[in-house]
């Protein structure tokens, strides 16, 4: 039952820091993300939203959008039903992506650059292959875009209670 005056907030969008809008539009489009808008407003003001295949969430990119470095945006987690056809999806539309990999505990996986992981965080080892058992939230690869914004495919295939 919800809660009297209990609040919904949906994460519905992300900005993501490019050094070139250009490159970086053709780089999500080349990954499939849906183009909803291309706006050039002024020569310091340009906007591109983009939506990741069946997301309600989408990014947004541009010039004069925001102060942060670009390809400082780490850890933008794509949910997907099937982590091999995912990876082997976005490969074959010329995307570099990681091998699949899992965590032999099954933690919350973090870390990477330039879409090869680079360390574990403690308590965490990186383990070849989907999970053994294909454990929902259990297998993930990682790919970045050109300025280093780092993306990870997670595969979920059945949810947490309450998710």
């Amino acid at each position: 039952m919800k809660a009297i005056n209990e609040m919904t907030m949906k994460l519905e969008l992300f900005v993501l820091p490019v050094s070139d809008v250009d490159r970086a539009r053709a780089f999500y489009e080349k990954a499939g993300f849906r183009l909803d808008l291309a706006k050039d407003v002024t020569e310091d003001f340009r906007a591109v939203h983009l939506t990741p295949p069946g997301s309600e969430a989408s990014i947004l990119f541009g010039k004069g959008l925001t102060t942060a470095a670009p390809g400082s945006a780490q850890g933008l987690y794509l949910i997907v039903t099937d982590i091999e056809e995912a990876r082997a999806e976005l490969v074959g539309r010329g995307i570099a992506v990681s091998e699949v990999f899992h965590d032999d505990k099954g933690i919350f996986f973090h870390g990477h650059d330039g879409g090869e992981v680079v360390h574990d965080s403690p308590g965490q080892e990186r383990l070849a292959g989907p999970h053994p058992e294909r454990a929902s939230y259990g297998s993930y690869a990682t790919f970045s875009d050109p300025d280093g914004n780092g993306w990870v495919l997670q595969e979920i295939t059945q949810r947490f209670p309450g998710r």
